[in-house]
């Protein structure tokens, strides 16, 4: 008698607990599928919600996974880098923008839902990211048309640089310092900046020197092309040339105008060293002075020299 009691005690508690957790199972799905936000006629509940959270994270790391899987399959095929840039954007955005129609379509919501909603964020945008529009739409029109491309040497104003990249929004540019600058896509098509590379890498550079009165000046413009021809790096076609250039007031002034191929001032600065190294080298050897300023001061009148010693 005891031992039945115990048992139907058991079972009672049993029963007490399953039908417990039953009842808080119903009413945690009643919570999950409860209309929490209401379109119209659509409405959305907590299950719906969550999915969707999900769905945009794994949906998200998707598309940046697969990004970055083309930009390394594109790079070890040696594809232009601003083909890269260009293909990954497009298809970045693009992804997005299939993940958000899917997104919509789940949830069951029309799109004219949006329109009052897209027209007050197009009023926004006309009026308070008018810079951030533009600058997004220059940068594709630099990444299309391509004036600017990835590696380029740019000039503005008193900023030299390469580009590094070209954003939606900003390029960055290395500046030959080695600092990095933002500079806005707009700026960049509004402005008139000076692309060494634009077409290729050829450049003229001179190398300006002086050299006494009473020099030999014939012997001066063989000794500057036999430098020019030293070096290596020097273009054979087009050709180089030296200019008699003035009579100045200290030195007879020279010219040595030469082609190369570079795409960075670094370059060019160091070649124009090396021509003065091998310049100055040569005129030694030959005997040709290198002028420097002087000034031949003429007195009037009597000049009186006193010595205070004995």
């Amino acid at each position: 008698m005891y031992l039945h009691s115990t048992v139907l005690l058991l079972d009672n508690s049993y029963s007490s607990d399953y039908f417990e957790g039953e009842h808080w199972m119903e009413s945690f799905i009643e919570i999950l599928h409860t209309p929490i936000i209401v379109f119209g006629e659509t409405s959305l509940d907590l299950a719906q919600l969550l999915y969707v959270l999900l769905f945009t994270i794994l949906g998200g790391l998707f598309v940046v996974v697969t990004t970055k899987f083309l930009r390394n399959r594109l790079q070890s095929r040696g594809t232009n880098p601003d083909i890269i840039q260009l293909l990954c954007r497009a298809y970045l955005i693009l992804g997005f923008v299939i993940l958000a129609f899917i997104i919509l379509d789940f949830l069951r919501v029309p799109l004219a839902a949006f329109a009052f909603i897209s027209g007050a964020v197009a009023i926004g945008f006309g009026f308070g990211a008018q810079n951030i529009i533009n600058n997004f739409i220059s940068g594709w029109i630099l990444m299309w048309e391509r004036p600017i491309k990835i590696g380029d040497f740019l000039e503005m104003g008193d900023v030299k640089g390469t580009v590094e990249s070209i954003d939606t929004r900003s390029t960055r540019i290395r500046r030959v310092d080695g600092i990095h600058l933002l500079v806005p896509n707009s700026y960049l098509l509004e402005n008139t900046v000076t692309n060494w590379t634009l077409v290729d890498q050829l450049l003229r550079t001179t190398v300006r020197i002086g050299v006494a009165y009473g020099s030999d000046v014939n012997l001066v413009t063989e000794l500057l092309k036999q430098a020019a021809d030293d070096h290596p790096k020097v273009l054979e076609k087009p050709g180089k040339n030296v200019i008699f250039e003035d009579f100045g007031d200290n030195a007879l002034v020279f010219d040595l105008n030469i082609w190369i191929y570079t795409a960075t001032e670094s370059g060019l600065r160091g070649i124009r060293s090396d021509l003065r190294y091998s310049i100055d080298r040569l005129f030694a050897e030959a005997g040709i002075v290198i002028a420097f300023p002087q000034r031949d001061v003429h007195l009037d009148g009597e000049i009186f020299v006193r010595s205070d010693g004995g």
